[in-house]
């Protein structure tokens, strides 16, 4: 059995342009974006954050929280953002721990509630999200889901 270890980025700092470039990688955002947010994160200039699996030394899973998730809800803030597993180590619950961490955190730091929008209709209800409405993606032509988690 593998060992994963969940970890918010400022645990492991060194970690930013390794996880700038997964990030980019997984979903062609331009990697300075995610260096521009993990920046203000690292310095404390916001508490919105960045989480990590670990396997060891390596990024199987991931996601962040920023303000807005490129849609037209901007009332709609903070956004869960970038949630992905590496296919190999899907359905063994990171997914799930990383959004808990995730909610989690936040709350500790007085922010509640938490949003993201989604193509899935099932997984993030598994895990307390409930779906809120229909908002409408940057340069998308269909709406996409908005959750939220109280």
């Amino acid at each position: 059995m593998e060992e994963y270890r969940f970890i918010t980025l400022r645990e492991r700092p060194e970690l930013k342009n390794t996880a700038a470039e997964w990030f980019n990688d997984k979903w062609g955002v331009p990697t300075e974006a995610y260096l521009e947010c993990m920046d203000a994160y690292l310095s404390g200039d916001t508490e919105l954050g960045w989480y990590l699996c670990l396997c060891g030394d390596e990024i199987v899973g991931g996601m962040g929280v920023i303000e807005n998730d490129f849609h037209d809800r901007p009332d709609l803030t903070p956004n869960v953002c970038a949630v992905y597993t590496e296919k190999e180590h899907r359905c063994r619950g990171i997914a799930g721990r990383l959004l808990n961490l995730t909610v989690e955190d936040l709350r500790s730091k007085g922010i509640s509630p938490a949003y993201l929008i989604t193509d899935h209709d099932s997984f993030y209800e598994r895990y307390g999200w409930e779906f809120f409405c229909m908002v409408q993606g940057d340069g998308e032509d269909e709406p996409a889901r908005m959750y939220i988690h109280r």
